[in-house]
């Protein structure tokens, strides 16, 4: 499966497309009381283009975005792109230390971010040298000005930049176990591919479709779902801005009836656990997707008790920019990221680069045409993760006889205990299956001379109700489901794992702790 890319193309285009195909009048954003279809969001991204250039942008300048899930995201994003520039979103909570890498690594000439970022971005720009100009989006700071009040008056036409499909187009960032985060850049083509991949190919989406993410559209994962799916067929993405909890997630369900639904495990978790989860009508969503981290069989059952539907378990990167292996409608594996995604192809090496068999673990490569170009300002980085047409990916994983991917754990993560090796995800997930653990993070540490579990438990209820006893319970529960040095040798009860924005488990963080 494949979608033509003309080698003059600019990705803005998506939007053009839409009014050529008689979609102008199709609502493309729902965001609260706003509603912005195809033809209005056309007008929005061409003044936000004579905007950008209004102020001094340039083609391949590079705008940093901290913004929050709103109309204004994909009007930027797209605009910056149409006149040639490079859009860098990143997290509009990320904090002031990050703020300052993301600018000063970029050498961004614009900052653009959301209102309620200011306080973190203001003292972010103050100690660089040449700070690049400041002006914020859904409400403005003390001097400074809302992007909005420079688009009035612009025109609502602008021709794309003449762009080559292999020119770049934007970039992401992606953190990491250690360091500070990369700079991953994309090619105009790249959207495009994930639009063939897994849009068509697992999605099926079509006109009448109404997405519905709670990863906000800054991440890989999220820009898929609710801009880059929607626009290439006409249908309508719902924005929800803030912070993406329980009951503002049952209410944007029930007011805007998505028939595609995206989130995280975690996330998953939490709302099947929710008491109002009973109260939410579920019944215009015809596909669950899930990505970011493995997806525990326990989460996946709770999930479809609560609401009645299955969910479609994948794995994706911000390097590839969204899911290359995936589960089906009808073909769904408990336990397992599914098979490969029409584009991609998968193969598994052990340490030496040797292919391994069916049923033994090795590193996951993965290739597709939406794979980064490179890390920017990190060569040695790019040189041992691209290798030729492949993209080193770091995690571990197994195939079954059948051809079903089985994530083990990345690698950094796999925990080694008597010369043997142990996933941390086999032993959280052994953990969620007991009635009262919500979450659960397993790693190795350093105990007696050896290596040892441990585990960090997020429990239902309340936590005065937790004691030796529970603990004691748990590993009895582990040792009559795992192999006998997997079990947790200690377990500690906490309130809440260390996530990132995106509900991925920071197990780098609990190491620390030790």
């Amino acid at each position: 499966m494949s979608m033509e890319v003309p080698e003059r193309y600019n990705v803005s285009t998506l939007v053009d497309d839409n009014l050529e195909a008689g979609h102008g009048d199709n609502v493309a954003i729902r965001c609260e009381d706003q509603q912005v279809t195809y033809a209005d969001l056309y007008e929005r991204m061409c003044r936000a283009g004579h905007a950008l250039r209004t102020l001094g942008v340039q083609r391949e300048q590079r705008v940093i975005l901290a913004m929050d899930d709103s109309p204004a995201w994909p009007t930027v994003f797209l605009a910056a792109i149409r006149i040639g520039a490079v859009p860098v979103p990143v997290s509009y909570l990320d904090t002031t230390q990050d703020f300052t890498h993301f600018v000063s690594d970029s050498g961004a000439t614009l900052v653009i971010a959301e209102a309620s970022s200011l306080d973190r971005m203001v003292p972010a720009l103050a100690p660089l040298e040449r700070p690049p100009d400041l002006l914020s989006v859904n409400g403005s700071g003390d001097g400074i000005q809302d992007f909005d009040a420079v688009m009035t008056g612009e025109s609502p036409e602008l021709s794309p930049a003449d762009t080559h499909r292999d020119d770049v187009a934007f970039w992401l960032f992606s953190g990491g176990s250690t360091g500070l985060p990369k700079g991953v850049v994309h090619l105009q083509h790249d959207i495009p591919c994930t639009i063939a991949g897994f849009g068509r190919d697992v999605l099926h989406i079509e006109e009448q479709d109404v997405t519905l993410s709670t990863t906000k559209l800054y991440h890989a994962y999220g820009m898929g779902n609710g801009m880059s799916f929607p626009y290439s067929v006409g249908a309508t993405t719902v924005l929800m801005p803030g912070k993406p909890i329980a009951p503002r997630i049952f209410a944007c369900v029930q007011r805007n009836r998505p028939t595609l639904f995206f989130s995280v495990p975690t996330l998953y978790g939490s709302l099947a656990a929710a008491p109002d989860i009973a109260d939410t009508d579920f019944s215009s969503i015809r596909m669950c997707c899930s990505a970011a981290e493995p997806l525990v069989p326990e989460v996946l059952r709770r999930w479809k008790a609560a609401t009645g539907h299955e969910i479609i378990d994948g794995i994706g990167s911000t390097e590839m920019l969204h899911i290359y292996c995936s589960n089906r409608p009808g073909d769904v594996h408990p336990g397992s990221s599914g098979r490969p995604v029409a584009g991609y192809e998968l193969k598994l090496v052990d340490d030496d680069g040797e292919l391994v068999g069916d049923g033994q673990v090795g590193h996951l490569l993965v290739k597709g045409d939406s794979a980064l170009a490179y890390y920017w300002h990190q060569h040695n980085r790019t040189k041992s993760a691209l290798l030729g047409d492949w993209y080193f990916t770091g995690d571990r994983y197994l195939r079954t006889e059948d051809g079903v991917y089985v994530y083990e754990g990345r690698a950094d993560d796999m925990i080694k205990i008597g010369g043997l090796w142990a996933s941390p995800i086999s032993i959280e997930a052994a953990l969620i299956e007991h009635p009262r653990v919500l979450e659960a993070a397993a790693i190795g540490v350093e105990a007696d001379y050896t290596t040892r579990v441990k585990a960090y438990v997020v429990c239902h209820g309340e936590q005065g109700q937790i004691g030796k006893e529970l603990t004691v319970e748990l590993q009895t529960w582990c040792k009559s489901r795992l192999r006998h040095y997997e079990y947790p040798h200690f377990i500690e009860f906490v309130d809440e794992l260390p996530k990132t924005t995106t509900g991925k488990i920071q197990r780098f963080k609990l190491r620390d702790f030790e």
